[in-house]
């Protein structure tokens, strides 16, 4: 068995409005991950990304559908003792510091005393808040709230774990750091189930990427199954020469400061260009063929719908 979740014709609706009229949020999703890898679950605000992760976590029940987590149904205790949960907004009690709400869930999980405090060290570590393990979590940022989360859902060392937009709130640096800890998790075997509108993080570590919008699954696969390697443009960044002698060089030009972008969409007049920059002496700071994005991807499958 190489799954690590399969779900299967998933079905949820909530009661809105004065009538209590059900609108429909979950419409029949269908997917699977594998193990050991990490999947990204992609989709616009209210397309139902956190709604199918609070039904896989037995938070909210369905209508209609099946879940298994690891080969077992999804609300039996074998299952639920393998899983690890990142919120997209938790709320701790703030006024533990990080190392007392580590221990405090330790306690939760069961875990040996003598293997409690290494394993909190550990973690904290793990998310880089050596300096503030200290600090109440009432002053923490949101970025470092998410970094305990993140500690916190590791704590059982768990075999599957679910990350709802673990990287809002953190700047670049921070999202780098958490990028660089789930890719740790797949290489030490487990498996991710990353929901985020970040698309660039995405795009950066995930194996395989599902695409909800309105509630069903419109694409998902491999990325390099799902994104063309064609050529759209090539982007050519030069100075030292003046813009109005490119001006019908190509099919878009910009100056910013001494640089001048220019977006050639036809091949054959990229070699003409090069020639006329290197004729007047300027100079060629990069030249950079512009294939599909998992964004153009994503804004393509959310304007069909």
């Amino acid at each position: 068995m190489t799954e690590a979740l399969k779900i299967t014709n998933l079905h949820k609706s909530f009661k809105t409005g004065f009538f209590f009229k059900r609108k429909k949020i979950l419409k029949g999703i269908t997917l699977t991950v594998d193990k050991g890898e990490i999947f990204g679950y992609l989709g616009p605000n209210g397309a139902g990304k956190t709604t199918t992760i609070k039904c896989i976590m037995g938070l909210i029940f369905p209508e209609t559908g099946e879940i298994q987590i690891l080969g077992q149904p999804y609300l039996s205790l074998k299952a639920k003792t393998q899983i690890g949960f990142l919120p997209e907004n938790p709320y701790f009690y703030d006024y533990l510091t990080a190392t007392e709400f580590l221990r405090f869930y330790s306690q939760l999980f069961q875990l040996r005393k003598e293997d409690r405090e290494q394993r909190i060290s550990e973690l904290i570590e793990l998310v880089g808040l050596e300096k503030s393990r200290n600090l109440q979590l009432r002053k923490f940022s949101r970025g470092m709230l998410q970094r305990i989360g993140l500690a916190q859902a590791l704590l059982n060392e768990p075999t599957i774990v679910f990350l709802d937009e673990p990287l809002g709130g953190l700047d670049p640096i921070g999202r780098k750091e958490i990028r660089d800890v789930i890719v740790r998790l797949r290489d030490e075997g487990k498996t991710v189930f990353l929901s985020s509108h970040i698309l660039q993080d995405i795009e950066m570590i995930c194996d395989r990427v599902a695409i909800i919008v309105n509630g069903e699954i419109v694409n998902a696969g491999r990325l390099s199954d799902l994104i063309s390697e064609k050529v759209f443009f090539t982007e050519v960044i030069v100075s030292g020469i003046e813009a109005k002698k490119l001006e019908n060089s190509g099919d878009s030009l910009n100056q910013h400061g001494e640089r001048i972008f220019i977006k050639v969409y036809d091949d054959a007049k990229l070699e003409d260009i090069l020639q006329l920059i290197q004729s007047h002496k300027g100079r060629i700071h990069s030249l950079i063929p512009r294939t599909e994005t998992l964004e153009d991807l994503f804004v393509g499958m959310v304007k069909k719908q």
